[in-house]
């Protein structure tokens, strides 16, 4: 959910009182060698690290009631009706975009479509195929209609998702599970006349990961990653095939997106009905019923719930 700036530090000259922003996990801090320049959205002076998540000074602004030392859960803690957020993960936003729409390109939203066209640089009239039909495949589905892909291919092992699909772009379903004796990276080779020029892999599983990297196209093919497995599991590649099949093979995180430039570029798009952002949201509660967001999200019955702290 967006949130609005109830004051600021002494050192903080980008934001005032009372302005429309966004907290975003992945640091911008538009100071560093990485974050400016336009190749990469890694911030090196505060590097994105899992856990503990603490403001750049590495000293907590939360305690529980005993007074134990509370941390900040991805750098913005936002299941709290207040949080203390470093100005590197916050953006501005337009305050006319509708906060239970904002708050969708935080992440999630933004990843799947950062990655087709910020990340792949989906080229009008391009294959793309998708594996995993959830929120953030079909985020990069929009991302890849919004860059004119001619033929969108998304594979899931639940067919009912396929319906959905459609209405973000989706022109073609493979469902990984019916495809009798042909292994999935043939059935999408055969489609694709060779293979897809852009694959992108949104459920975390290695073996989806070297999947797609086989679909893709000799040449010219990018498969980006934005799923991750468990830890300590592995990537297998044959040596020679990396070498002589000139492919390209990727991470993505967030999208590839600058936070402080290209969000406000997709606010932009959404206001001028370009963007399509409404169809993600399939419930919102109040945040009581916070647990309810999570078994949605678990059972597979949501894409995006939004969560009221006034309602």
């Amino acid at each position: 959910m967006p949130s609005i700036v109830e004051s600021v530090g002494e050192d903080v000259h980008e934001l005032s009182e009372g302005d429309t922003v966004i907290p975003i996990f992945l640091p911008d801090c538009a100071e560093c060698a990485d974050c400016t320049s336009k190749k990469s959205n890694l911030c090196s002076k505060i590097p994105f690290e899992v856990s503990p998540w603490l403001p750049r000074d590495g000293t907590s602004r939360f305690t529980d009631l005993k007074g134990e030392t509370l941390y900040h859960f991805l750098f913005v803690s936002s299941f709290s009706e207040y949080t203390v957020v470093d100005t590197a993960n916050v953006t501005k936003v337009d305050p006319a975009i509708p906060p239970n729409r904002a708050c969708l390109l935080s992440c999630g939203v933004s990843t799947g479509v950062g990655a087709a066209w910020r990340t792949a640089n989906v080229e009008a009239g391009s294959t793309v195929v998708i594996f995993g039909l959830g929120a953030i495949g079909l985020a990069v589905a929009e991302g890849a209609r919004l860059c004119g892909a001619k033929k969108i291919i998304g594979v899931d092992i639940n067919a009912e998702k396929f319906e959905t699909g459609k209405k973000f772009g989706v022109t073609d379903f493979v469902d990984s599970r019916s495809c009798g004796d042909k292994p999935v990276r043939q059935v999408i080779n055969e489609m694709t006349n060779g293979g897809a020029d852009y694959c992108f892999e949104c459920v975390g599983m290695a073996s989806l990961v070297e999947d797609a990297y086989a679909c893709c196209r000799k040449g010219w093919g990018k498969t980006v990653v934005l799923g991750v497995d468990k830890p300590g599991a592995e990537l297998r590649f044959r040596s020679f095939d990396v070498l002589h099949l000139g492919k390209t093979l990727m991470g993505s995180l967030f999208g590839g997106l600058k936070p402080k430039s290209d969000i406000s570029t997709l606010v932009k798009r959404y206001m001028n009905k370009e963007l399509q952002l409404d169809e993600f949201v399939t419930h919102e509660v109040g945040f009581e019923d916070i647990n309810k967001a999570f078994d949605l999200l678990v059972e597979g019955k949501s894409l995006r719930c939004v969560i009221w702290m006034d309602k």
